[in-house]
């Protein structure tokens, strides 16, 4: 053990805090603030290795700064779920950073080092979510997550840039004051507690008849888990550098967003909660919806980032439908899908960064006959593309299978026919830009600039897409402690 749990979830919260602070002071010299990320990074991973250890040995690594009121402290307090989401936001750190490195130098961006710092804050902010003790705490920090990505979406200056920040700004802090606020406050004032209790903290506090309402309330007011209509700021994100659309798409933004949902249906309604009073039906059609919806509008955007964009809005829905069903194995696929998801697209957004870097390329009608000139990049989005559609050997398999299991239990075959749907419909547009750049005639020839540090991380993702079907055991076993209460 390389220290205590509470240590180490000390450690894991603070480390890039402190990067993110130290940062601008270290860009005297622009490698020593490029290499304080994945140092930092390295040694949350560590931290966040340590919680989980102990998560799944049984413990709750803690650590309480205050009481505010009675019935909410605030401190951190690590759940089977947390651990898993710490995991993914620490580990995928490490890659990003390095990652992040490579695309901004190769492409000569501006502002490096306030990119950097924000970049770290953000990760801190994933953590605070991920360990919260409370729904006041987990509130605080998706919404410090929230103002600490505004500068990396505006990363560009642009009109465009500063549009899309409008409205990122507008739909998450909106949608979480009007919606999320109330819904925590209500949660209070009818059971006297927000802190995250196996089985939910709803039963026999609130009346069925509300349960419903209460729980769209908190669905759209997380609006980082873009479920239709307050989708449209992911999209529009798509404008910052590709390093942000990694940090949102697979890091922190949008799986704080279902990482909140499936904390709310498991910790505060309860599964047994959600199934005995039918509040979340109607969100299993809204996720069933968005899922199609979104991969439809997807096969229709010929700019690669824009087409990843939709594609992880349907598979958000994934996580959300998972916390629908209100089965416990459903549950589990949902936990699951979280980690599998998130390796798998931030595999394809650093290959859609590479392949600009590498070629200036962002439109996926431009990648005909390219692929012989980049084989590790398309290689990569390949593998990554297999997980998200759920072929082995690739992890995403699991959390698929797990979620039709747990539709299956439900005898909702409506969904089992939906999720076999968006598979197909995911094949279409993931491999459609591997088949163009193998098999179509090369429609013009592009210079290639070689970039090592944008071409290694989409590779080491790739592969971990692999590992993690052949060792989901940890994951498995947190998903499966988070509905054993």
């Amino acid at each position: 053990m390389l220290m205590d749990p509470n240590t180490a979830l000390i450690v894991g919260l603070l480390a890039p805090l402190v990067t993110g602070l130290l940062v601008p002071f270290l860009a005297v010299r622009a490698n020593w603030r490029d290499i304080a990320g994945p140092i930092g990074a390295v040694v949350t991973f560590l931290a966040a290795i340590e919680v989980a250890r102990d998560v799944l040995a049984g413990g709750a690594p803690s650590w309480m700064l205050a009481e505010l009121a009675p019935g909410i402290e605030l401190g951190f307090r690590v759940t089977p779920l947390g651990a898993i989401f710490g995991l993914v936001a620490s580990g995928l750190w490490i890659l990003a950073a390095i990652y992040s490195t490579g695309y901004m130098r190769g492409n000569h961006e501006k502002h490096q080092t306030r990119f950097a710092a924000f970049y770290a804050v953000a990760v801190h902010a994933a953590l605070g979510v991920a360990w919260s003790g409370n729904l006041l705490v987990l509130f605080v920090f998706y919404e410090i997550l929230t103002f600490s990505t505004f500068p990396l979406v505006t990363h560009k200056d642009s009109k465009a840039a500063r549009d899309a920040g409008r409205l990122y700004m507008s739909i998450l802090v909106g949608s979480s004051v009007i919606l999320l606020l109330p819904a925590v406050i209500y949660v209070w004032m009818m059971t006297g507690r927000l802190d995250f209790v196996p089985g939910g903290i709803l039963a026999g506090a609130v009346p069925a008849s509300v349960a419903p309402w209460l729980l769209a309330a908190f669905t759209f007011g997380v609006g980082k888990a873009a479920i239709m209509p307050l989708h449209r700021w992911l999209p529009a994100a798509m404008v910052a550098p590709t390093p942000v659309s990694a940090l949102l798409h697979a890091v922190a933004v949008v799986k704080a967003g279902v990482f909140t949902l499936l904390t709310v249906a498991v910790y505060v309604f309860g599964i047994d909660y959600l199934a005995d009073t039918g509040a979340s039906t109607w969100l299993v059609w809204a996720t069933c919806f968005t899922i199609l919806a979104s991969s439809c509008v997807a096969i229709t955007k010929d700019d690669l980032k824009a087409r990843l964009a939709y594609s992880t809005i349907s598979q958000l829905s994934y996580v959300v439908l998972g916390a629908a069903i209100a089965t416990k194995m459903a549950a589990e696929g949902a936990a699951l899908h979280i980690v599998m998801h998130a390796v798998g697209k931030i595999t394809l957004f650093f290959v859609a960064g590479a392949i600009y870097v590498q070629a200036h390329i962002t439109k996926i009608s431009q990648l005909d006959g390219q692929g012989p000139e980049m084989k590790l990049v398309f290689a990569a989005f390949f593998i990554g593309a297999m997980s998200i559609i759920g072929i082995p050997p690739a992890g995403g398999s699991w959390s698929k299978f797990m979620l039709m299991v747990g539709a299956a239990d439900a005898g909702m075959v409506m969904v089992l026919f939906v999720l076999g749907v968006s598979s197909l419909l995911n094949i279409y547009y993931l491999l459609d830009p591997v088949a163009r750049a193998f098999f179509k005639p090369k429609a013009k020839e592009v210079k290639i600039d070689w970039h090592p540090l944008t071409v290694w991380p989409p590779v080491a993702t790739a592969v971990l897409c692999i590992v993690l079907f052949f060792f989901a055991d940890p994951i498995l076993g947190l998903a499966q402690a988070m509905v054993a209460g």
